[in-house]
């Protein structure tokens, strides 16, 4: 045999394949080298893209490895693959080239809406005659996206296993294939039966049918299915695609970046480095982002091929428009330039024209001689006639003196007619009407009336009756006395009617000012009067002089005939002047036209002037950006890597996470790439938002909507430049907003439910729309898949949906949106889309509230703001415009475009505007800064409402079901500025409109919150408070919710238990607390004072530690007493906050109604025993909505409720009706179509319509299902049973009223009874708080029980002449309150309550209920109620008959659980991660490993019972305990060995593998370990050091069967056996029946140490520990519990048999023994204590032996 050399074997590449010689000839070798083989696959490839749609492929090492592996696995006989990696790593595309290489060819199912079970066994069905009939190979290529059903896997596993798929053919189909292949099956040598043609038909699929599952890892869907089918691994084999190495990366971005033109080959290395590098740190950072922040963010090989092509086009993009701008701009400086030198050639041009322009002149100069002499000789002529034209004038100025004269006299009378009209003007038909009203007139106004009576008189006849009823006679046709007076005949009064006016006129009242006075119309007919009158006189004087005037103007008119003639005789002379002019004209225009050319030059030198002076700051300005772009073209290829980079990668990313990976990572990289490979040159301090987009782009999309804080703006940046579809994380609703108002109407908005949604996205794609699928699950329909992948065919100029295949417009784009907060979406979806996370940021959103509030503060300061804001961005976008018109002007003139006077001004004025536009920005800037120094008193409250809704935004993380929506925020806040407290002073109003917003918030969100949580909201409120105002640390608040532990310490503190002491050695190694151990070491007086005083958080503490700050306290009062920490931190939150904040307020639901609407449900968080829907009941009577008037329409829901439920919706969302919709939470897969259908009938809903829903929480988050849509609309609120003793009696007596009190005869019995039920009542109701040792089991005591017993007490009262207080114990112990209870014990417990608090002494007053509350006097309804108030002691256990240290355990896990609460809740440290991660399997398998390794072996069965000789009855439990032991022991080694074969990969991981694995992980006790083990509380890691214990107190008993000195009871399966044991060897002893035995116990004072031997009958035991006493040893008797002393540890007991009627009762508690504090199932025996006190207060103090705590 050849020795093989070793360096040969181990030689690289070790790979085979059968085309190592070349595709086409298939023989298995391997191949020589990767370059050998990268050759031949390059050439298949090519091959390949010849026939087939082009796969564009860079084949680097691990993935010609690919094609080799999927090659052996295809040519293998019935080889079939599972190809495992993320979306995008490249399995479809290697396994379609290696079955191209293997002669295969490919099919893939086409998903349609409608694509089934049937159609998927429709294509089986062709495949198989494909390959059975016509012996083609072919490989049916599946992957994720194909399986809609999980259904299809069954076939596929069928076709895996055995390639029989069951009924795939019908008979006939059955048949026509064995006829078909019966002759090949005889060729073969077989007989051609029915059987064997089937199975040669079977077996000839299953060798050319290759099947080709491409899966992803991610999520738990594989690792299911390969459980659920087992052939898709075991006839399968796996090939894993791991993430790309970086040597890949860098590979397939070199061959890529080969292509660009515009990347310089020298920087190629470089870039192709730094790309690898940032898709490697992206991944880094999404782990991170995972464990921070909860959130997923996958990259995918497919990603970065994106990010290569997006660099690809993105450069080559910005060269080109670089270019184009600076070729602009060139344009524009090389048109100044050339402007300039075309003014001097002007110059030049002007000189010529100037000699031209002299010779023309001379010319003009010679005609215009001649023409003047021709001149003088008309003149001569002229001259004779103007001389008689002067004398006529010298007549005519004569005559036009004489008629001046005589206007003159006239005009003075004007004055007197203008002021009678102004009279008459006065008067209307109006105030003509009032003063003809008046009774009797008012002093004077009747003088007026007479003198017009005297002035209207006819032909001078004066009326002698001129009284005020006669002037109302004259003016009763007002329009007719105007009329008298408008045309009166002001030229000719009769002198008789001169005559009678006088008196009037000389009468001193006859005056229109003082007329005025007694009314406006008397006024204006007093003028009329006077000025009339006035008038006449003038004009009788004027009269003469007016007959002069008509003489005078007959002398003019004669002097004017005789100018006529004279006119004429010029006239002829001037046409003779005329026929000189016209020649003379003629001569001067043609020397005007030489001028004007003169002028016309000199005017184009002066705008060219002005041209290139105007622009001469541009001129330097464009030359700087010519020189800058130059600059940019260099370092454009770096810059645009960085931007690639930004928006492929981290849109996702919320804001910290952005600028860590660009500044802290990417940057300092490039520089450090910088000095190792050649040099990427950068801009520096490179922002993404400067080189994308420009401030007018920003400024548009601002008024669009968008927010203007930074993030958002980098968001639209990357949605507007991103290859791929944006897929945008929106919960606020803000994004969508911003996209609807971009686009307008053209928008197809879309939702993937909504009916034809196929139809209309194809119609969208066809006409090149721009579609937004909005609510978008996290699983979309693979129908979709092609289209957000972008697979197009025919060279991009289709595309296929389905089975349509529809023509691709390229003006198509798509925007995908989810208003999920947190989504969840597949890597295959991500590496296809843009995630771009635009969930409101705190900065954003305080902006906006900012706007809000000074809106409603000062509206007139934020529409001034708008405006100037809107203003300012409108001049960003008017500046480019502007700029760019200037040059686009510039670059079209053409040629000498001087010469165009209205280019060169429009360019004068464009510059023009651009400089008063800058003016005005430089002004609106000042403005904006005084704006904004008003507005910002305002912030505080901005800044702390953005506070609240992103604390409120965290409380899912609580609940899921705490779900709130920006824009119910936003109503809470509005409400809460209308009410805050008006003041002037701004400050003292924005400080009272934070306290309001605080409180409405609070208010809003605890009215949804569980009592449990509402400390937690109010810390974690508290808290980020005084961190946004500075007033807590950091590391104070860190140290105080993380609280470190250092452990394995031993208390030197009696009064300070172990863990506590940890505490305070932790905390004495930080500086603020350095040497507190010592302290309380020296002064351990002072710190047990404190330690031990009933409410130390009000105490200072002890010595220099008192002036420490409150978080200080709260950290050191964490350590010394964690049970008070709840009171701490409501004292803290109350000296901070305020005690409305811890006192909370009930909201009246009517409030809440208020304010519901349509939109806005109202949504009933449930709690057990509490049914707040009555509520709902009881307003609707109130409001007149009722079942029986059919407006209430109650559904409770359950199956085959919910089409009643979408019909009462309907029917109330018309009419205004309202609905309730009980326990939703029943009808898990209809709540996505109740939130739509919420949603659908909200939008056009009567006023009145609601909606009342109510639901149960999930258990656990993971099972929560409620919507998220519905639960963040909703009003939320929470009905609990109320806490507190306080508040529960109250609410007991509350189902009474006065009438009640009254309604028996015998009232004092009843009352007082009544009043020892409510209060039985509450101690049972809130009992329940302090867990199993108040009640062994929960039970749902409700308030039917307790009105149910009142009846039922009223009853009894008025049948017996005595009150029946045994019959009554008994009904209401048993069957009222007893019905519920399941637990012996309880029912001891309850009846002893009952035996307490209902006893004849109350009656005289003697009983008290509790210590310090006596059963109350007879009083009225509202007096018992103030009696409560008044008389109840405060909250303390000691009111139900607990020792206060029950409630220590209780507040101890409750103040655990609100600081690791509020810790979750904390922002997260994004380098908190830092350090080695601990992988899951890591941390399993180590806990697997060390559980093994101390794992004893079992016990030797044969061995052991070969001892023994006589089967005693404590053989028999020892034999039993070892075969428990044995049992456990096998089920621990057998599931954890297999679990480590699952790992190995050497078994199939099974469902119940992964459930141990994830108890390991978790540190809890697998299930089937607890089936076969005892009861116990521990964690896993204490559990199983307890177990190794209990173990090794087995063997020792077993290695002689000798019972120990001291039994440890605790350590047995089952203790019953044990002490049965006892009972049945002294029975046998002494021959008593065993029946009559039982077990006496004697507590020793001895502990087990002091044993040595067990006694002669009976055992001793030791392990028990007491709770809810303490045991007194000297005395040997229960006594209370000491303070903070939880499970005191028992002394040994004596237990021994005896005879039962040698058994004492007298002063002994019966006490129950369970194995652990959980108690109820875990009960073992009743043992009886010795006690000086009554029984009855062990009972109510739920006093216990345990044994194990």
């Amino acid at each position: 045999m050849k020795e093989l050399d070793e360096g040969e074997v181990m030689a690289k590449p070790n790979v085979f394949c059968h085309f190592a010689r070349g595709v086409g000839e298939p023989r298995y070798l391997p191949i020589k080298s990767w370059v050998d083989l990268n050759t031949t696959l390059l050439d298949a490839l090519t091959t390949y893209n010849e026939l087939n749609a082009a796969m564009n492929l860079v084949l680097f090492e691990d993935a010609m490895a690919h094609v080799c592996r999927i090659n052996r696995i295809l040519e293998c006989p019935r080889g079939n693959a599972l190809l495992v990696g993320v979306g995008g790593s490249g399995k479809q595309s290697l396994a379609r080239l290696a079955a191209f290489i293997s002669g295969l060819e490919v099919f893939q199912i086409t998903l349609t809406k409608d694509y089934g079970i049937q159609e998927l066994r429709s294509d089986l069905a062709n495949l198989y005659l494909r390959a059975g009939l016509k012996n083609l190979g072919t490989v049916f290529l599946m992957t994720d996206a194909h399986i809609p059903d999980e259904k299809f896997l069954v076939l596929i596993n069928d076709l895996l296993a055995s390639g029989e798929i069951p009924d795939l053919f019908p008979e006939d189909e059955v048949e026509n294939i064995v006829s078909s292949v019966r002759n090949e099956v005889k060729s073969t040598g077989q007989q051609d039966t029915r059987d064997n043609c089937w199975r040669f038909f079977i077996d000839r699929v299953r060798k050319n049918l290759k099947m080709v599952l491409c899966f992803s890892p991610v999520g738990s869907a594989l690792r299911v299915r390969a459980r659920q089918f087992p052939a898709i691994i075991s006839c399968t084999t796996i090939d894993w695609f791991h993430e790309w190495p970086q040597e890949a990366l860098v590979n397939v971005s070199e061959t890529f970046l080969a292509n660009i033109e515009y990347l310089p080959e020298v920087l190629r290395e470089s870039v192709s480095k730094f790309m690898a590098y940032v898709h490697g740190s992206v991944n880094d950072m999404s782990r991170l982002y995972l464990t921070n922040d909860r959130r997923y963010n996958y990259t995918t090989p497919k990603t970065f091929l994106g990010f290569i092509s997006l660099y690809s086009s993105l450069l080559t993009t910005k060269h080109k428009d670089l270019q184009a701008k600076i070729e602009r701009l060139m344009n524009g400086l090389e048109k100044l330039r050339t402007t300039s030198a075309q003014a001097n050639a002007l110059k030049a041009k002007l000189a010529t024209q100037e000699v031209e322009l002299q010779k023309k002149n001379d010319e003009a100069d010679k005609l215009i001689r001649i023409v003047e002499a021709e001149t003088a000789k008309v003149s001569k002529e002229n001259e004779v006639a103007n001389e008689e034209k002067r004398r006529v004038a010298i007549i005519e100025t004569e005559v036009a003196k004489r008629r001046k004269e005589c206007e003159e006299d006239l005009v003075k009378a004007e004055p007197a007619l203008v002021a009678a009209k102004e009279a008459l003007h006065t008067l209307n038909k109006a105030n003509l009407t009032e003063l003809k009203s008046f009774g009797s007139p008012p002093s004077g106004v009747s003088s007026v009336t007479a003198a017009v009576m005297v002035l209207l008189a006819p032909n001078g006849k004066i009326p002698k009756e001129r009284s005020w009823k006669a002037a109302k006679v004259m003016m009763a046709k007002v329009d007719q006395f105007l009329d008298q007076l408008i045309t009166y005949n002001k030229e000719d009064i009769h002198p008789d009617i001169i005559k009678a006016i006088q008196p009037y006129l000389e009468n001193p009242e006859f005056n229109p000012d003082f007329i005025r006075s007694k009314s406006v119309a008397a006024a204006g007919l007093c003028s009329w009067v006077i000025n009339i009158i006035r008038f006449y006189e003038v004009y009788c004087d004027v009269e003469p002089k007016r007959q002069a005037l008509e003489e005078a103007n007959a002398e003019l008119a004669a002097a004017q005939n005789r100018l006529t003639s004279i006119t004429s005789k010029i006239k002829s002379l001037e046409e003779q002047l005329g026929h000189l002019r016209a020649e003379f004209d003629k001569a001067t225009a043609e020397k005007m036209r030489c001028e004007k050319e003169a002028n016309s030059t000199a005017h184009t030198i002066g705008l060219a002037n002005r041209l290139v002076g105007g622009l001469s700051s541009e001129k330097i300005r464009w030359s700087e950006a010519v020189s800058q772009m130059h600059n940019s073209e260099k370092t454009l290829p770096g810059d645009i890597l960085l931007v690639s980079a930004f928006i492929s990668y981290v849109g996702c990313f919320t804001k910290h996470y952005r600028r860590e990976l660009m500044e802290k990572q990417w940057l300092p990289l490039l520089q450090k790439l910088n000095t190792t490979n050649p040099v990427i040159p950068i801009t520096h301090n490179l922002d993404p938002i400067k080189l994308l987009t420009d401030d007018a782009t920003i400024a548009g999309w601002n008024n669009e909507g968008l927010p203007s804080d930074r993030m958002s703006t980098e968001n639209a940046i990357i949605l507007t430049n991103s290859d791929r579809w944006p897929l945008i994380i929106d919960p606020q609703l803000q994004g969508i907003k911003w996209i609807k108002n971009r686009y307008g109407e053209p928008l197809v908005v879309l939702r993937l439910d909504q009916k034809n949604c196929l139809d209309k996205l194809e119609l969208a794609i066809t006409r090149g729309n721009t579609v937004l699928i909005e609510n978008l699950p996290e699983s979309l329909d693979p129908v979709l898949d092609p289209l957000i992948g972008k697979n197009l065919i025919k060279r991009g100029q289709a595309l296929k949906i389905g089975d349509r295949e529809i023509e691709y417009n390229s003006a198509f784009h798509l925007i995908l949106h989810s208003k999920l907060a947190n989504p969840h979406y597949k890597p295959e979806l991500q590496a296809q889309c843009t995630l771009i996370n635009f969930t409101v940021t705190r900065d954003g959103l305080e902006d906006q509230l900012l706007a809000e509030v000074v809106k409603a503060e000062r509206p007139d300061l934020e529409e001034l703001k708008y405006n100037l804001t809107k203003q300012q961005n409108d001049f960003k976008i008017q500046l480019k415009h502007l700029e760019d018109d200037l040059l686009s002007r510039l670059s079209s003139a053409a040629g000498n475009f001087l010469g165009d006077t209205a280019l060169v001004e429009n360019l004068e004025h464009t510059k023009a505007t651009a400089q008063e536009i800058q003016e005005k920005v430089a002004e609106a800037r000042v403005t904006s800064v005084q704006i904004d120094e008003a507005r910002e008193l305002y912030r505080p409250a901005a800044a702390r409402a953005s506070l609240l809704y992103f604390i409120l935004n965290d409380l899912h993380k609580i609940n899921p079901i705490y779900q709130f929506s920006l824009k119910a925020f936003r109503v809470v806040f509005q409400k809460a500025i209308e009410r805050s407290e008006a003041n002037e002073d701004v400050r003292l109003r924005v400080s009272a409109l934070i306290d309001t917003i605080t409180y409405s918030v609070f208010l809003y969100t605890t009215r949804g919150l569980f009592e449990k949580d509402k400390l937690i909201f109010a810390a974690q409120m508290t808290f980020q408070v005084l961190a946004s105002q500075g007033q807590v640390g950091t590391a104070e608040l860190d140290l105080l919710l993380r609280f470190p532990i250092q452990p394995n310490v031993v208390s030197p503190i009696d009064f300070l238990t172990n863990n506590s002491w940890g505490a305070i050695r932790s905390l004495s190694q930080v500086d603020e607390f350095r040497n507190l151990d010592r302290d309380i070491e020296n002064s351990v007086k002072r710190w047990r004072m404190y330690c031990e005083c009933e409410a130390p958080e009000r105490e200072k503490l002890p010595g220099e530690w008192k002036g420490r700050s409150d978080v200080q306290r709260l950290v050191i009062m964490r350590a010394l007493r964690p049970d008070r920490m709840t009171n701490a931190m409501q004292t803290f939150i109350e000296e901070r906050m305020g005690r409305k904040y811890v006192e909370g307020e009930n909201i009246d639901f009517y409030q809440s109604y208020q304010e519901s609407g349509p939109s806005t449900p109202i949504f009933f968080i449930l709690s057990p025993g509490v049914d707040p829907l009555k509520e709902v009941e009881r307003l609707g009577q109130r409001l007149g909505y009722t079942c029986e008037n059919r407006r209430l329409h109650n559904v409770s829901l359950g199956q085959g409720q919910e089409k009643v439920a979408e019909e009462a919706l309907k029917v109330a969302a018309k009419e205004g009706h309202w609905v309730i919709l009980q326990n939703i939470h029943l009808v898990r897969q209809w709540l996505p179509r109740l939130e739509k259908k919420l949603e659908a009938h909200s939008e056009a809903a009567h006023v009145d319509y609601r909606v009342f829903m109510s639901a149960e929480p999930a258990n656990r988050p993971e099972n929560h299902i409620l919507p998220q849509g519905i639960l963040e609309t909703a009003i939320k609120i929470t009905n609990e049973p109320p806490r507190g003793m306080q508040a529960n009696l109250h609410k007991a007596l509350n189902n009474f009223t006065q009438e009640t009190l009254e309604m028996c005869s015998k009232e004092a019995e009843f009352k007082s009874i009544l009043f020892s039920l409510c209060y039985f009542h509450a101690c049972v109701a809130e009992r329940r708080k302090f867990g199993a040792q108040g009640w062994n089991r929960p039970y749902p005591f409700n308030t039917g029980d307790l009105t149910i017993s009142v009846n039922v007490l009223y009853n009894y009262l008025e049948a017996n002449s005595k009150v029946p207080w045994e019959d009554l114990r008994y009904l209401f112990g048993e069957i009222m309150y007893g019905g519920h209870i399941t637990d012996d014990w309880d029912r001891v417990l309850c009846r002893t309550y009952l035996e307490e608090f209902l006893h004849p002494d109350q009656l005289d007053g003697e009983l008290c209920l509790a210590p310090g509350f006596p059963s109350p006097p007879n009083l009225d309804y509202s007096g018992y109620h103030s009696y409560i108030d008044t008389c109840l002691p405060s909250e303390s256990p000691h009111l139900y008959g607990l020792h206060p240290n029950a409630e220590i355990g209780f507040l101890f896990m409750t103040s655990e659980h609100l600081f690791k609460t509020v810790f979750e809740l904390q922002p997260r440290d994004m380098g908190s991660s830092g350090g080695v991660v601990i992988t899951r399997e890591d941390k399993v398998k180590q806990s697997l490993d060390e559980i093994l390794e101390k794992l004893p072996e079992e016990f030797n069965m044969a061995d052991i019972t070969g001892k023994v000789e006589e089967r005693t009855p404590y053989v028999v439990v020892a034999f039993q305990e070892c075969e428990r032991m044995n049992l456990l022991n096998r089920t621990i080694r057998s599931s954890l060995k297999e679990l480590d074969l699952g790992f190995k990969g050497e078994l199939k991981m099974t469902s119940a593998m992964e459930e141990l694995c994830e108890a390991l992980f978790l540190d809890q006790v697998p299930d089937p370990w607890t089936a076969r083990a005892y009861s116990s509380t521990f964690g896993l890691t204490a559990w199983y050091a307890d177990l190794l214990l209990r173990m090794k107190e087995v063997e020792t008993w077993v290695a002689e069967f000798q019972v120990p000195p001291a039994v440890w009871l605790a350590g047995f399966f089952n203790p019953q056996s044990f002490l049965t044991a006892i009972m049945q060897s002294t029975a046998r002893k002494c021959e008593l029946p065993l029946d009559q035995m039982c077990l006496q116990c004697d507590v020793t004072k001895k502990n087990k140490e002091d044993f040595t031997s067990p006694p002669r009958e009976g055992a001793y035991v030791h392990g028990l520990f007491l709770e809810g006493a303490s045991w007194d040893t000297d005395n040997s008797i229960l006594i209370d519990s000491r303070v903070k002393e939880l499970h005191p540890q028992m002394p040994v007991i004596f237990i021994k048999a005896i005879t039962q009627d040698k058994a004492e009762s007298r002063n002994l508690y019966k006490c129950p023994l369970y194995k652990t504090r959980q108690r109820g199932p875990t009960y073992v025996w009743t043992l009886s204590l010795k006690t000086k006190e009554k029984p009855a207060k062990w009972i109510l103090a739920g006093v216990a032996l345990l044994l194990q705590v």
